[in-house]
């Protein structure tokens, strides 16, 4: 298994831990995690706070430079929202464990020159 969608994968199992919504993501620049999140809508009453959005913000504010070097991991296909994010940093490559249980707007990223890739991962779609 992909070693940072494993890791995407524990964010998504301290979420549901904690009562959430089983999505988990990280944001990788070089080999190496620099952000972790999981949905906390629930937890916190946020409707905004999805996976990749405090995946994002656990990362904090990173150059340009470095966004358009990221690879932003999810185990669930980002909703418009977070794929609007991923947009509006530049990030080039989005990795997503799976896209049965919900599938955002894959084609408008790939059409917006990102490289989307579907693991089709069991372990998520369980």
């Amino acid at each position: 298994m992909d070693q940072f969608l494993n890791a995407a994968i524990e964010e998504a199992d301290k979420g549901l831990a904690n009562g959430g919504i089983s999505i988990g993501s990280v944001l990788v620049i070089d080999d190496q995690i620099v952000g972790r999140g999981h949905n906390q809508r629930v937890q916190l009453a946020n409707p905004i706070l999805h996976a990749e959005m405090h995946c994002l913000q656990d990362a904090g504010r990173l150059s340009p430079a470095d966004y358009r070097k990221a690879t932003l991991y999810s185990t669930l296909s980002p909703c418009d929202m977070c794929s609007g994010t991923a947009l509006l940093y530049k990030i080039p490559r989005v990795v997503i464990g799976e896209n049965r249980t919900f599938t955002g707007p894959e084609e408008y990223l790939r059409s917006r020159g990102v490289d989307v890739k579907v693991l089709d991962d069991q372990e998520c779609i369980a």
